[in-house]
């Protein structure tokens, strides 16, 4: 167990459920606040990796509250995306905001384990997974599942926080994510050990090519990255 949770008897994934479903209704706002509205250009910067390829069907892992769902829906205009979480507060937030939208019959969000997806082999045109894939119990075993509902030639995306290895941006980020966002967190949700957690799972997740590599191990190929804002945030994209 990493971070906050390390001395609990909970398993990590109940520890996610049971943080999301405390946060789920602020969640949004902490993200824009905390990332000063950056996270919405990250999300759209990764989606252009899926632009060429033309997916009708998607699978967005680990959905939260639907945001990358709906920008997908917005800028790429499959026929259908499936977005899926273990977090039943998220999804019934999602589901609130997907109807604000009017998308209710092309986005459709289901309550599932990411590491246990529950469609056949060769289900999807494309997977893509935002600010979720460091709260996998397993990763191997989500990564296999991505790969395994992910139709051949199709593709998957990444996107997830990384730690910047320059200076002063990696004093600045560490003093930021481990101080400062746990102290606004308690204040706004009343739950700062949710916001110590984001700092400890960012700081033991692998990053750059040591999460290439485990790409790579599930069967992906072509899989590379691209930083973002100072090496903040990482895209990462392969094919199957």
């Amino acid at each position: 167990m990493i971070g906050p949770y390390r001395n609990s008897k909970l398993s990590k994934k109940n520890h996610v459920i049971k943080m999301f479903d405390q946060i789920a209704t602020r969640y949004d706002f902490m993200n824009h606040l905390l990332s000063f509205g950056i996270d919405r250009k990250w999300r759209r910067k990764a989606l252009e990796y899926l632009q060429d390829s033309k997916p009708m069907v998607i699978l967005d892992v680990a959905t939260g509250t639907g945001d990358l769902a709906i920008a997908a829906y917005e800028t790429l205009h499959p026929e259908r995306i499936v977005g899926i979480d273990i977090s039943e507060s998220m999804i019934e937030q999602a589901r609130q905001k997907i109807k604000k939208h009017g998308f209710e019959r092309n986005i459709i969000m289901q309550i599932c384990d990411c590491e246990t997806i529950n469609f056949p082999n060769n289900s999807f045109d494309a997977i893509m997974v935002a600010f979720g894939i460091r709260n996998f119990q397993n990763l191997g075993n989500g990564l296999k599942e991505m790969f395994r509902v992910l139709r051949p030639n199709g593709k998957v995306i990444i996107l997830e926080f990384s730690n910047p290895k320059k200076l002063p941006i990696k004093q600045l980020f560490n003093f930021y994510f481990k101080f400062v966002t746990p102290f606004i967190g308690q204040l706004i949700t009343s739950n700062k050990e949710a916001y110590k957690y984001l700092y400890h799972s960012v700081q033991t997740f692998p990053e750059g090519e040591d999460m290439i590599g485990k790409i790579n191990d599930v069967g992906f190929h072509s899989a590379l990255y691209k930083s973002l804002t100072f090496g903040i945030c990482s895209i990462y994209y392969a094919s199957k």
